[in-house]
């Protein structure tokens, strides 16, 4: 970096600190004896995902989280995962993807999909299966009538946001849900797991988003999607917020896109920026390179949330009280979705009337 020319790179760990200091005092103090559990499971040979194991393992192991890691052939991965589903020992499970990559499905577009949704919603702290994508979209934020529970988010989109709210670019004097009012932000990935959940999570807190894929750009608002005619570069050009997430090495944003005051996140496995000409013709740019710390700490946050609505003794004394609906072993009418044997006592008691709520608060 030149002479003259002010640091731009943030360091997300400062940022992640509070919500890990946190969940150490849980686990310390509330649930000092019976500990909160993970259990990751590691089917392929991805560096990537070797090394998002290995950084989830330490974290947990620093703040006082149970953590198991299997290493799995892939045809043994979903007996495996059936298992954990029904295992009470484990509160939260994370498979590392990929996986299956893109291998033709029998089941549905991808294996990693189908995998995906065979996670028990009880134990899914990456907030990725159906039930959770659904309440996402719906700006649902709670499972349970009282609005007392709220739900897990996938960690990814979630570590963005709170990356944001750590710098300020969320105002804090707006009600939740409208904090990011006035705001622009471009979101450069569309994929189901980080891009399209991650510009619904912005627009239900009251941003406009445009959301770039290979061959389109759609705005997203509040419920509302529309295709716009914009190219990437009037997109850029107009946000205060760019996030990177193209999952190629060789794919570069152009300076000459980014606003002298923007606030610039990289969340793919490659920097989508020359950082060192961001830094000589954009000084005043603040750049986030990785967003991996702050993940490990919403992934650990997702698990805690999960053992309090679920699995903690007193959400477990709280779902074996008996109930005075007419839901069966088979049936919850709240929300017409068959459970499978491991949710139907936990969610009875907790997450009944999920799909029907409608609420806007803090993620």
């Amino acid at each position: 970096m030149a002479a003259g020319k002010s640091p731009i790179r943030v360091n997300v760990v400062p940022l992640a600190a509070p919500y890990r200091e946190a969940i150490q005092e849980l686990t310390s103090t509330r649930y000092a004896d019976v500990k909160p559990k993970l259990l990751g499971i590691l089917a392929n040979d991805d560096p990537a995902a070797r090394k998002y194991a290995e950084w989830t393992g330490k974290a947990c192991i620093n703040d006082g989280i149970e953590y198991q890691l299997d290493q799995v052939e892939i045809h043994r991965l979903e007996a495996r995962l059936e298992e954990a589903n029904k295992d009470p020992s484990i509160h939260g499970i994370i498979v590392y993807y990929p996986v299956f990559g893109s291998t033709p499905s029998f089941f549905g577009p991808s294996m990693d999909d189908y995998i995906r949704d065979k996670v028990d919603i009880t134990k899914d702290v990456e907030g990725l299966t159906r039930y959770y994508r659904d309440a996402l979209y719906h700006n649902q934020r709670y499972v349970d009538e009282a609005q007392t529970q709220k739900c897990v988010l996938p960690c990814t989109p979630l570590s963005v946001v709170k990356i944001l709210e750590g710098l300020k670019v969320y105002d804090e004097t707006l009600e939740h849900g409208d904090r990011l009012r006035n705001k622009r932000i471009t979101v450069i990935n569309r994929s189901e797991v980080v891009g399209r959940p991650l510009a619904a999570m912005l627009a239900n807190d009251g941003a406009q988003v445009y959301s770039v894929d290979i061959d389109s750009i759609y705005e997203f608002r509040r419920g509302q999607l529309e295709l716009t005619q914009l190219t990437v570069e009037a997109a850029c050009q107009g946000s205060d917020v760019i996030i990177l997430g193209v999952p190629s090495k060789d794919y570069q944003l152009p300076i000459e896109y980014i606003r002298d005051d923007a606030v610039v996140v990289n969340v793919a496995s490659f920097k989508n920026v020359n950082e060192a000409a961001l830094a000589e013709a954009k000084p005043n740019v603040r750049f986030v390179p990785l967003v991996g710390k702050m993940t490990v700490a919403m992934l650990e946050r997702n698990l805690v949330r999960l053992y309090e609505n679920f699995h903690s003794p007193e959400a477990r004394a709280k779902a074996a009280k008996p109930s005075t609906s007419h839901t069966t072993d088979t049936d919850s009418k709240a929300d017409g979705i068959k459970t499978r044997d491991v949710s139907i006592g936990l969610l009875a008691g907790a997450a009944l009337g999920f799909v029907l709520s409608r609420v806007i608060s803090s993620t």
